[in-house]
């Protein structure tokens, strides 16, 4: 190919895959002239080829030299490539050929610690670097996602009339942020995208039930949950649930749901928001039950082995489906409260001063996560979760008082009826560790001090390195 358009536009773009794409159109869409550059130059050929009318403010360009000689400065270059030994590729290309003060932003789902490293290795040669979540999918890529930027702020400041652009909007508001330094934005993103992990296989728990224990036909499916999405219940994830069960497949003509192979994949997201949630000693069990189902999804033959070894329980009777609705709801606002707290420990930890707030305003348009929960968990955010918890605000708190029972109702259920619910118990079991004065550590002490002599606190007296009158430490 040839270089094409005119010189000085005010943002590049590396990447010109599905998000890439969707994302640069959205850019001249906004009335931003943008350069971009693909690896293969047939994929820029074709990008500039259907661009139609919003192609005048798109520049192609062959080579990164091309793209780095396109942009007014100081450059600002979007990278959209896929996370890891990639865009390093594409920053270890771009850097030489930029000058003191461009800025290069990650906008692609990068493990935050990545994000870290390259923000103080570029600070090191003179140039701008910060991390870009973007969360919407294609969709929201091309007409508005949630963005959350993590980075210097002044870096932020020279594309953000750029990035507020092309944003969602919820109530005429960008959901677009900076919100804390290096990785601050790429760990909101990769919390988020647990929170989604949770949040879907919740979802398809009370779809299965229904499937299983009800045989509910998936158009009877789909009416549910579309009430539902017109209620307490109202998110993208509970909308687009209700589309696809109503979907038919053109070909067949059967319910394209069934035609669906039991196997969900994942790129990484989930997997790290467990590590760090061990790392800091946080609760993230919704997330890991999500995380182990997808790993389970794939051991398809094992299971069916299990199936043929096993003699399923006799059928057991579900709850009403206003129940079901309800253990949903609850179980939901358990999954983002673990998500909200990890996000304080993180912040914590690293000292990003995250706005918690903040982060879920700019969750309420465009992003997967996006629910009518998330004006109630600003509020509740802004007055002062007790204990740092958002199961303890008091609106939540009430939520729960009435949702829990239902809750419970579904997961007897389900352990009852043979149905595999592992996010709704996980849900379930954390509202119970955290409602109860008294746990079970206190055998967990004896037991560390009578094997190896670890000591414990009491009950009755201050201090610390008690030990109990057992004999004397064993193995």
């Amino acid at each position: 190919m040839t270089d094409t358009g005119a010189r000085g536009a005010a943002i590049g773009l590396v990447g010109l895959g599905t998000m890439g794409a969707a994302l640069a159109l959205n850019i001249a869409e906004k009335g931003f002239a943008i350069a971009v550059h693909n690896r293969t130059t047939a994929a820029t050929d074709r990008f500039l080829a259907d661009a139609g009318p919003l192609g005048a403010r798109i520049t192609g360009c062959a080579t990164p030299a091309a793209l780095v000689a396109a942009l007014a400065r100081p450059r600002a270059i979007l990278i959209m490539v896929e996370a890891g030994a990639p865009v390093d590729a594409v920053i270890d290309t771009l850097a030489p050929l930029l000058d003191p003060g461009d800025l290069v932003i990650d906008a692609g789902n990068a493990d935050f610690h990545d994000t870290r490293r390259r923000e103080a290795a570029l600070r090191a040669r003179g140039l701008d670097f910060f991390g870009m979540g973007v969360s919407g999918g294609e969709e929201g890529a091309r007409h508005g996602p949630s963005i959350m930027v993590g980075g210097p702020a002044a870096s932020f400041a020279r594309v953000r009339a750029i990035l507020e652009a092309i944003a969602a909007r919820y109530r005429g508001a960008p959901c677009a942020a900076h919100l804390g330094p290096d990785g601050a934005g790429h760990f909101v993103k990769t919390v988020h995208n647990g929170i989604e992990y949770g949040d879907m296989q919740m979802i398809a728990e009370i779809w299965g039930m229904l499937r299983d224990g009800r045989a509910m036909a998936p158009a009877a499916a789909a009416d549910l949950f579309a009430a539902w999405d017109r209620g307490p219940l109202k998110s993208y994830l509970i909308e687009i649930t209700a589309r696809v069960l109503a979907a038919t497949d053109p070909e067949t003509g059967q319910p394209m749901i069934g035609l669906i192979a039991d196997r969900a994949g994942q790129k990484g997201t989930g997997r790290w928001t467990l590590i760090e949630a061990l790392r800091l000693g946080q609760s993230a069990t919704t997330i890991e039950a999500a995380v182990a189902a997808r790993s389970f999804s794939s051991a398809a033959t094992a299971r069916a082995l299990g199936a043929r070894l096993f003699t399923p329980p006799p059928p057991a009777a579900l709850p009403p489906e206003a129940d079901l609705a309800a253990a949903l709801l609850a179980a939901k606002i358990i999954a983002y409260g673990q998500g909200l707290a990890l996000l304080k420990a993180a912040s914590d930890d690293y000292g990003w001063s995250l706005d918690l707030a903040r982060i879920a305003e700019i969750w309420r348009a465009g992003c997967i996560i996006r629910s009518a929960l998330l004006d109630d968990i600003a509020r509740a955010v802004r007055t002062g979760l007790p204990e740092g918890l958002l199961i303890f605000a008091p609106a939540f708190a009430e939520a729960l008082a009435r949702g829990v029972p239902a809750l419970r109702r579904t997961v007897a259920a389900a352990a009852l009826g043979g149905h595999a619910a592992p996010a709704l118990g996980a849900a379930l079991s954390y509202f119970d560790q955290m409602t109860r004065a008294r746990g079970t550590a206190d055998l967990i002490q004896g037991q560390r001090d009578f094997f190896g002599a670890h000591g414990f606190e009491r009950t009755d007296r201050p201090g610390k390195g008690f030990h109990g009158p057992w004999a004397s430490p064993r193995g």
